[in-house]
């Protein structure tokens, strides 16, 4: 069976999944065969696997940082939250159902046996499972029933290394504090700390370490510095959030692409390959006043609740916005959640998000949507219809979309991989300025993309561009982030107290 080594959090965002992934790859670097596992995930931001389920896309960053394939025994439980109070669950990729949290609170403790049977499949074929916990692993109200921190350190055996992120403050506190409410056999368990996002001369903190060692008798493994320059995709929506990003100056020689920063925004990382190219401005935007025809391309993400969504669209002064944006000469493209709401109408009569019925939504394509119980779960590989260049990506979603009336046509042909049988994706109007389609990850695809921001600099009188790499450059990220740990982590010393 595989050893195990988990990173625990003194809180959420404080970089428990990029230390996770570093240390994938740094294992994988060192000969060893890696997985990484996370018991429960909670994030809208998700992937298909190669089994066809899903799982967060945490796991498929640790997965790919490990050099291999992602596997739904990789996060067993993903928590897609789709209101306030409730998620969808989905058990070993599949979805199990909707439950609201205070039911979910007492029926997860019957998850165990599912989360074990995936820990010990992967335990099975791997030499080191690098784990992840979730959120804070001391939140005392829920430890009861925990089953992603310290519950699965001790069923699994594995030393813990508790992550603080000092940029946020309170570094001693998040420290010290999350130490003090650990049981005797959590202490036991845990072998040190990482203090993450440091930044100024670690020379001014070497009291601060002592500190922390002498209140604790912990080491501090390791003090690493806060990098923008490592392109790692984010775990989830909290890197778009409202005080998370500031608007980037736009103007007549940049690209410049809205992002429509709807509540339940999901898969947002559909997006994130477009500002790695040279000349691409990305902002996402929560008012309706700060969309103007400045911006050249409006892109409507994923949501997990497009029924809410499509009435905060409406309420807030957004249907207003984007009709006058593409009134405007502005173009629009809808990705999955998105493409069903610039229909006309999405229909719920089953109650899978909303007991609604009906909403309407933009109207910018001659499309309705049913809601439907059965999710669809797949890759997909294909052709642009609008310009012939192939795309590549996954579908996760609910519902089904018709086309109400012969204006425009459609805007993907695809198939699953493997497979013969093709069917049309997607709608478009106007020779494509407004589209939408079901393919996650459209944009990923350099032909695509190179193509898509080259009619816009066409447009502006821009000189074209070819593509910068596509997704197969991120290893090379997954690299940097390994040196970079491994710079500013005692990693002898972690493999040691692991192999111990």
């Amino acid at each position: 069976m595989a050893k195990a080594i988990m990173f625990l959090g003194t809180g959420s965002d404080v970089g428990k999944s990029i230390a996770t992934a570093a240390f994938c790859r740094i294992f994988k670097k060192r000969g060893y065969k890696v997985a990484p596992f996370k018991a429960q995930n909670m994030s809208n931001n998700s992937y298909v696997t190669v089994e066809g389920g899903e799982i967060g896309r945490a796991q498929v960053v640790q997965a790919e940082a490990a050099g291999v394939l992602p596997s739904v025994h990789m996060n067993p439980i993903l928590l897609k939250p789709s209101t306030e109070m409730g998620s969808q669950i989905i058990l070993q990729g599949k979805v199990f159902g909707q439950m609201e949290a205070i039911d979910y609170h007492d029926f997860k403790q019957r998850l165990k046996k599912t989360v074990m049977e995936s820990y010990e499949r992967l335990s099975r074929g791997y030499e080191i499972i690098v784990m992840e916990g979730a959120g804070s692993c001391c939140e005392m109200n829920l430890k009861a029933n925990d089953l992603v921190n310290f519950s699965m350190a001790k069923a699994v055996g594995a030393p813990c290394i508790l992550v603080a992120d000092i940029d946020r403050g309170g570094v001693f506190a998040q420290i010290i504090g999350t130490y003090d409410l650990m049981t005797r056999k959590e202490r036991g368990l845990t072998i040190g700390f990482l203090i993450n996002k440091f930044r100024g001369d670690p020379r001014l903190f070497s009291s601060g370490i002592e500190y922390i060692e002498k209140k604790t008798r912990r080491p501090v493994l390791g003090l690493v510095p806060f990098y923008q320059d490592i392109l790692i995709d984010p775990e989830d929506s909290v890197a778009v959030q409202e005080d998370k990003r500031t608007l980037k100056p736009i103007g007549p020689k940049t690209i410049n692409i809205a992002a429509l920063k709807l509540p339940a925004i999901s898969n947002f990382t559909d997006l994130e390959g477009l500002p790695r190219e040279q000349d691409v401005v990305v902002n996402y935007l929560f008012r309706p006043q700060e969309l103007s025809n400045k911006y050249d391309c409006l892109v409507l993400p994923g949501t997990k609740n497009v029924m809410e969504d499509a009435i905060w669209v409406a309420r807030t002064g957004w249907k207003r916005a984007i009709r006058g944006f593409v009134k405007g000469g502005g173009s629009v493209l809808g990705i999955c959640g998105g493409y069903q709401l610039l229909g006309e109408r999405i229909r719920d009569p089953l109650g899978v998000e909303s007991n609604r019925g009906v909403v309407k939504g933009l109207g910018l394509l001659p499309v309705e949507t049913m809601l439907e119980e059965d999710k669809v779960v797949r890759k997909v590989t294909g052709t642009c219809l609008t310009n012939g260049k192939r795309i590549r990506g996954y579908e996760i979603h609910m519902g089904m979309s018709k086309n109400l009336q012969r204006v425009g046509e459609p805007f993907l042909r695809i198939h699953q991989p493997g497979k013969k049988k093709s069917w049309l994706d997607g709608w478009c109007v106007e020779g494509g300025r407004i589209s939408g389609t079901y393919v996650h990850g459209i944009l990923d695809s350099p032909g695509f993309r190179g193509d898509f921001l080259n009619r816009i600099r066409r447009d502006k009188g821009l000189r074209e561009r070819p593509p910068r790499q596509g997704r197969l450059a991120r290893f090379h990220q997954y690299n940097r982030l390994a040196e970079h740990f491994e710079a500013h982590c005692d990693v002898d010393r972690i493999v040691d107290l692991l192999l111990a």
